[in-house]
């Protein structure tokens, strides 16, 4: 595979900015904000999904770098892709007009727009060289249903629950039923899309392959009295 350092360098940039919208909105938090906590911010599903989004931003920018795409991280990439897809769709849809605690209007852009936003791209300009199975791809849901469940275990624990449609006590133990099974078909036709996606390579023909049956060889006119 050959280099392409280009790439790797826009993976490294969009991974440092959100690295630093990461860091800038907590310590803003903890500084500005009574009673915020650690454990509450890095409880909300952007930054987790952030986290692994611009960490695998820094790895498969090194791994462009030198030419080199191994299976897992292509994996991992799709992972990231969909947590990150879950994201600005989620936001978009149903937090918009909700305080999630980014109240930094360019570190909002940043983690609720521009990342999954180039998550995606990222993924399509460089789909993985080898199909991923759909089966393999059900492997990504496994993060977002971990997440649910520690979220409904937390809340209660610390009477803190990070978004309004995952908290019983506002919206019901139905409505969050009904909003996760919706978020939850929502990530599996992401991961179907993402594992279909890796089709659409077109092999190359091989060389001296023209489709057209080859002429019989001519014989030598030397050789013909």
């Amino acid at each position: 595979m050959t280099p392409n350092r280009g790439l790797a360098l826009i993976r490294f940039w969009f991974a440092l900015l959100g690295f630093l919208a990461v860091l800038f909105q907590l310590t803003h938090l903890l500084q500005n904000v009574p009673g915020a906590s650690a454990g509450n911010f890095f409880s909300y599903f952007t930054i987790e999904s952030n986290i692994i989004a611009f960490i695998t931003l820094v790895i498969a920018g090194g791994y462009s770098w030198t030419g080199e795409s191994p299976r897992w991280l292509e994996l991992l990439r799709g992972a990231a892709t969909i947590y990150m897809t879950i994201t600005g769709i989620v936001y978009n849809l149903l937090l918009s007009n909700i305080d999630v605690n980014t109240p930094i209007p360019w570190i909002n852009v940043v983690l609720h727009y521009t990342i999954p936003t180039i998550m995606v791209i990222d993924w399509l300009i460089d789909l993985p060289k080898t199909r991923v199975p759909v089966r393999t791809s059900l492997i990504w849901l496994a993060f977002p249903l971990l997440y649910l469940i520690y979220s409904l275990i937390r809340g209660p624990i610390v009477n803190w629950y990070p978004y309004p449609f995952l908290d019983p006590q506002v919206s019901g133990y139905g409505t969050v039923a009904v909003t996760s099974l919706a978020i939850a078909a929502a990530a599996f036709l992401f991961a179907l899309i993402a594992a279909f996606s890796t089709r659409l390579h077109i092999a190359p023909t091989p060389v001296g392959v023209t489709g057209t049956t080859a002429a019989p060889p001519q014989p030598d006119a030397s050789t013909i009295n």
